[in-house]
């Protein structure tokens, strides 16, 4: 009989064992999953900050500016000119040299502008920057 084993209809074509390819397949597969090494990807380490760490101690106060859709820029919530920015923080980094800068700038605020008050802030001696986007104003 050999490798082909006869079926049993009348007439029809012999077939092939299948039996010795699948367990080459296997072998094959157990020696690549043995052999094969993990390769641990490297990444950067990256110290995150801690949720409300300063609001809950008091020690440290932010610095908010708010580049608004028409051109106004205010401080706390008082309108300032562009000029005066790098003097307001490096006033009140003086105070608190710890302090966070955050500009708030709304959606269609002008690019350019919002670029310019942080040259001025990192001019005033500012090192953390933070920007968000306010919606609708």
């Amino acid at each position: 009989m050999g490798r082909f084993r006869e079926t049993s209809e009348e007439g029809g074509e012999p077939g092939v064992d299948m039996s010795p390819l699948m367990d080459c397949v296997f072998i094959l597969l157990i020696f690549f999953i043995v052999t094969t090494t993990f390769v641990e990807e490297s990444g950067h380490q990256v110290d995150k900050p801690q949720a409300g760490k300063s609001l809950m101690s008091g020690e440290s106060t932010t610095i908010s500016l708010m580049v608004h859709e028409d051109g106004v820029l205010t401080l706390d919530g008082q309108e300032i000119r562009i000029g005066t920015v790098r003097t307001e923080v490096k006033r009140r980094l003086q105070e608190d040299k710890e302090a966070p800068v955050i500009i708030t700038t709304a959606t269609n605020a002008k690019t350019g502008q919002l670029v310019r008050v942080i040259d001025e802030a990192k001019l005033g001696g500012a090192e953390k920057i933070s920007i968000s986007e306010k919606k609708g104003q």
